[in-house]
This record gives C-alpha cells, structure tokens and sequence, in this order.
C-alpha cells in the first residue's frame, strides 16, 4: 500500500450473545427520506434493518424510523418541477419536520442509530445521548472546516453548524472506511475510541446467478449499449471527476472505437454535456433511467471495465458491487478506494490522463488476447467482494452499541 494510505480496520467480532437479564434491546433505525434518492444511504438502513430482523431478532427489537416527505411549496402550482422550491422543501423537512415527527416515536428506546451524518440534526430532538452516527464523508461540513476551498453563503453555514452539533452528541460514530475515520479524528471532534470502522456490505443481489428477464429489462433501458461498454456508477457531484472519466473514454476509443461509455446515477450536468459534445462523445455516452438493483446487477455482468475517477470518497460501494458481480474495475488511486478494492483492483493516479488511459488499454487487450488469465482476475474479484457482508456489518454494529449500553439488563429505555 502506498505511503500515507491509512491502515486496514481491525475486525469487531460480532456478538450473537443474549442481552443481560434475558430482555429484548429496543432501538431505531433512522433513515434518510426516500425521496430524496439516495441509494447508498437507503441500503445502509434497509440492509441494517434486514439483518437485524432476520439474524438478531431474539436480542433486538429494531424499528425503522423514515417518514414520507411533506411537500410544502413544490406542491404549489406551477413550482412542482423547480429545483429551488425542492430544495427548500428538502431544507424544510430535515430541520423541522423530521425532527418533529421523530420526537414522538422515541418513547421507550434503548439507543437511536442515525445511518446519515447528513441527518445528524435530528440528534437535537432526542432526549439522551445514547446515539450512534455513521459518518460517511465529511461533504457535509467541508464549508465550515475548510471555508476558504468550498465557500458557501451565511444560511447554509448555519445549517451545517447545526448538523454538527447534532452529530457531536453521538456517543458513538462508525465510519465505513478508516481513511473516513482518519479525517474525522484529524479535526478532533472525537476520540478514537469512539470511532469505529466497519465496512459496508455487498447486497446479495449482485451474487446471484443472471436472470434472462432481468438482463432484458436492462438491455432495454440501456440501449444502444448491447455490445461493448465502459462503466461508471456514481453522482455527477464534482468530487466524482466526470471530467477525468470523458477524457480517459475518450483516449480509450482511439484504440477501441466501438466501446460505449454506459453512465448509471444521473443525468450530466451542463458543464459535463458541453465537454462531451467538445470530445465527440455526443453519440458514445449512454445515460441510464433509473435501474433496479437486480438490473444494475445485470449491468455491472456485462461491462468490460467499471471506472470509479473519484478524487475523494468515504468508501466506494460500486467497486465491490462490480467485483461481487466479476467486473474488473480501475479505481483512483485514494485511500478509500483502496480499502474497498484491495489488491483486486487496479488503480491509476488521480487526474492522470494518460496513465488511466493506457491503463484501461492494456486490460481490454489483456481481457482479448489472454481470456484465462482474465477469468482468473475475475475469480480473485469475486472471492475479494464477498468478504464483505452486511451480516458481518450488522454484528461489527451490535458491538458497538454493547459499548453504550454495557449493562442492558439495567439500561433505561428513553421516557
């Protein structure tokens, strides 16, 4: 591993053990807004709920707490489809109404698990500090720790401080990778020992065996793309570096003109059309509806290599997605990524045009001219993935909340 890459996380044993005294722990899952559109963050909570439910029901009896959206002014005639008046409804519903509705659905709780830093305001509703976070990236509060590189005006300032003083009450943060746990500690907001990495896991879909009807739903919404294809599965958000990803594509198609660039997570922004049309690209690039996972899945099988060009992440979920599906990926060179893709990735500098793109080129000749030693990438790929599991997530979190309530046979359930 390169220098100043953070080390791997040291594992958490899970706990199958019965609380104390025989009683049943009561906790909440408190999840973001479904219409947000947030599929990461919507996997966190729902595959934390799955197995919580199905592997741990006799110590836990977990809740989901995610309330419909209220629409307040995008209801309003004619502003439905205003991105403004969305985002204020968006504003509205995490600082106030949430934090309403959630105050009256805590009564008799042991512990409030917060999957979203993002949500951490909530926090200021609840009544005591048995409260866990998991802290993703620091997105939410790059305006206040570095104001200078990513300026923003006085409200959002505010609201950023309020959604730190929330996630300050966390008695417990868990961070998916520990180059997030790096960064949190960096600013001193927590001790180690509050601080735990544990990995997400790959969602069992994407092992399972192709289903031809699923593959042709896919194909459907992904045409022209039926023969070869590049992938990219992300945001269109800066950090994600679209601009690299064009230009690498672009190089790539020299060599191999009849590839596509297959694009899933959003349409581009302007700025990203413009450089498109500007490298050629206009009839090369297919942008994806929204996919099932089972259709991602299909997706994912059928790339030739998955490009994640990010220049920061907290993780990297469609790494081990691509490989549990056997798709290759080239990843930068980050210390997330690397904790996410192991030595079964490849990885190119940040930004570095030429080395992604020679790199790319020398795996679809590899992936041609030597298919053995291209099926054997694939199986280490594979067996790299299904080392992580939201069954061993889920157990990692149990420890976790073993340290804020030690006792539970004497723990007090919120009043």
């Amino acid at each position: 591993m390169p220098p100043n890459h953070a080390s791997a996380p040291t594992a958490i044993a899970p706990t199958h053990a019965s609380p104390a005294g025989g009683r049943r722990w009561r906790f909440a899952l408190v999840c973001d807004f479904l219409e947000e559109g947030w599929p990461s963050m919507d996997l966190f909570g729902d595959m934390l709920f799955r197995c919580f439910r199905t592997e741990y029901a006799a110590e836990v009896d977990v809740q989901q707490l995610r309330p419909a959206m209220h629409r307040h002014f995008s209801k309003l005639p004619g502003l439905g489809a205003s991105k403004l008046f969305w985002n204020l409804d968006r504003l509205l519903n995490r600082h106030y109404d949430y934090p309403l509705w959630l105050k009256g659905k805590v009564s008799n709780l042991d512990l409030i698990h917060i999957v979203d830093h993002s949500y951490a305001q909530l926090a200021l509703r609840l009544p005591n500090d048995r409260i866990v976070v998991t802290c993703h990236d620091l997105d939410t509060f790059r305006c206040l720790l570095e104001p200078e590189a990513e300026p923003r005006p006085r409200w959002f300032r505010a609201m950023a401080e309020r959604t730190k003083a929330g996630f300050l009450r966390a008695s417990q943060v868990i961070c998916p990778s520990a180059f997030t746990k790096a960064q949190l500690l960096r600013y001193g907001w927590f001790s180690a020992d509050q601080v735990t990495v544990i990995a997400p896991g790959v969602d069992p879909v994407f092992f399972d065996a192709p289903d031809p009807e699923t593959d042709l739903a896919a194909s459907q919404k992904m045409a022209p793309a039926t023969q070869g294809y590049l992938l990219h599965v992300g945001s269109v958000i800066p950090r994600k570096r679209i601009d690299v990803l064009l230009r690498v594509f672009a190089q790539v198609l020299q060599k191999f003109p009849g590839l596509l660039l297959v694009r899933v997570g959003g349409a581009f922004t302007a700025e990203q059309s413009r450089l498109a049309i500007e490298l050629g690209l206009k009839d090369k690039v297919v942008e994806t509806p929204h996919l099932t996972k089972e259709e991602l899945a299909s997706v994912y099988r059928r790339a030739a290599i998955v490009l994640q060009t990010s220049e920061a992440e907290g993780f990297g979920l469609p790494v081990i997605e691509a490989m549990a599906c056997g798709c290759l990926v080239v990843a930068s060179d980050i210390a997330a990524l690397r904790e996410a893709g192991g030595s079964a990735a490849a990885y190119c500098p940040v930004a570095d045009i030429q080395r992604w793109s020679e790199t790319v080129v020398q795996l679809l000749d590899q992936r041609k001219a030597a298919p053995e030693a291209w099926k054997q990438r694939i199986a280490e790929a594979r067996q790299h993935a299904a080392e992580f599991t939201w069954s061993k997530h889920a157990g990692q979190t149990l420890a976790v909340y073993h340290r804020i309530c030690r006792d539970w046979s004497t723990a007090a359930p919120w009043a």
